[in-house]
């Protein structure tokens, strides 16, 4: 079993000594169940990938299979890390060989005939794009300067997100369109909220109006990382 245990200022795990403390209490739960567990401290600064939803989350993982250009970066590299050190559970997987041998089974389309296959078994027809209809209403959150995007607080943007509907309403949510580290004007679009409801879109507005989630700084300003994904 692979654990992953993100961190950042508005993650659920805050700190490194928190993460540790955690870390220690599952490896001693697993070794009492006799399961083979490696832990996995990531960076949880921010959303991996673009949606918070069912439908957009569906939809990035569906563009990560399907190796398309349009998939979340971040959510790829993270899915082939994972996906790698739970292939040298396998003995005769060298050490550090495991991220490749995932990214040639994602790149061969071996990754996605196989979730064909899960979601049939499944008694499922496979998806089509036109499966990921978004909610018919809609909501843009600006940028209200010019700067650096250096903060995004994710309870915000998860309470943002169920406000709007997810995960209940399964095309309702938010479509995340800036990342750390980006570029910013004023009036240019952070992110997206899906609505399927006009009541569930305004209370989703309305919590915006006291904070976006999103802090507009220098460069300077974004707090470090010191974890690879």
């Amino acid at each position: 079993m692979i654990l992953d245990i993100p961190i950042g200022p508005s993650a659920k795990v805050k700190t490194m000594p928190d993460a540790q403390r955690l870390r220690k209490l599952f490896e001693y739960v697993a070794s009492r169940m006799h399961l083979k567990l490696e832990v996995v401290i990531t960076d949880g600064r921010q959303p991996i990938g673009q949606g918070i939803g069912p439908m957009l989350e569906a939809r990035d993982v569906i563009r990560v299979l399907e190796n398309d250009p349009r998939a979340p970066q971040d959510l790829r590299h993270k899915s082939l890390y994972l996906a790698g050190r739970m292939i040298e559970f396998d003995p005769d997987v060298r050490g550090g060989d495991g991220y490749a041998i995932a990214r040639d089974i994602l790149e061969s389309g071996r990754a996605l005939q196989r979730m064909h296959a899960i979601i049939e078994a499944q008694g499922a027809k496979s998806f089509k794009h036109d499966d990921f209809m978004l909610g018919k209403l809609s909501h843009e959150v600006v940028a209200e300067r010019d700067g650096m995007v250096v903060g995004i607080d994710n309870l915000q943007i998860a309470k943002i997100a169920r406000l709007a509907g997810a995960p209940k309403v399964p095309n309702a949510g938010v479509d995340v369109m800036h990342k750390l580290g980006d570029r910013v004007q004023r009036g240019d679009t952070l992110y997206t909220i899906y609505a399927e409801f006009p009541s569930d879109l305004l209370f989703a507005m309305q919590q915006c109006e006291k904070t976006s989630g999103y802090t507009i700084g220098d460069e300077t300003e974004i707090p470090h990382s010191y974890l690879e994904f």
